[in-house]
């Protein structure tokens, strides 16, 4: 199994807030936004790994900025640590608004962890990651350090 670069499965995915997505206020619904971020994380990992891909984890999503209708809502994905089957994916969402000038701002950001299965749903290994910058090196330690504490975390439930 050849080992794959962060920049090999980076994704970006963009799409308007329509207003069915949205609250009467005119926000988007937290739902609408889990599943745009969901759906990036899904292909990164399916990219890195090219096989079937499940959600295993999501940690907590806060908004720093409100998403309201007719605005751009870009997802960039990419790979932060990857363990034997398991994929932690950093998606960040940036909201933009079309009729201005104004840069993108992030709205949120969240950490996924995504379980590669095999054609039996079966966790199966995933390739190494192949580490090229400082902050990638920086940020898959981060990733390293999240894992172990989730898997403690998960120890003591059981």
């Amino acid at each position: 199994m050849e080992a794959k670069t962060v920049s090999y499965s980076k994704t970006i995915m963009s799409q308007i807030v329509l207003p069915e997505q949205a609250n009467p206020a005119g926000n988007i619904h937290g739902g609408e936004i889990m599943k745009m971020m969901d759906n990036t994380a899904y292909v990164v990992a399916r990219k890195h790994c090219r096989t079937n891909v499940v959600t295993a984890r999501v940690d907590e999503l806060e908004f720093y900025q409100p998403v309201i209708v007719g605005q751009l809502v870009t997802c960039k994905g990419q790979l932060v640590f990857v363990g034997r089957s398991s994929m932690e994916i950093l998606v960040q969402v940036e909201a933009e608004d079309l009729s201005s000038d104004r840069p993108p701002v992030v709205a949120l950001k969240a950490f996924f962890t995504m379980v590669a299965l095999d054609e039996n749903c079966r966790p199966v290994e995933v390739p190494r990651l192949i580490l090229e910058t400082d902050e990638e090196k920086k940020t898959f330690d981060e990733g390293r350090k999240r894992y172990q504490a989730y898997k403690r975390k998960r120890r003591m439930k059981t």
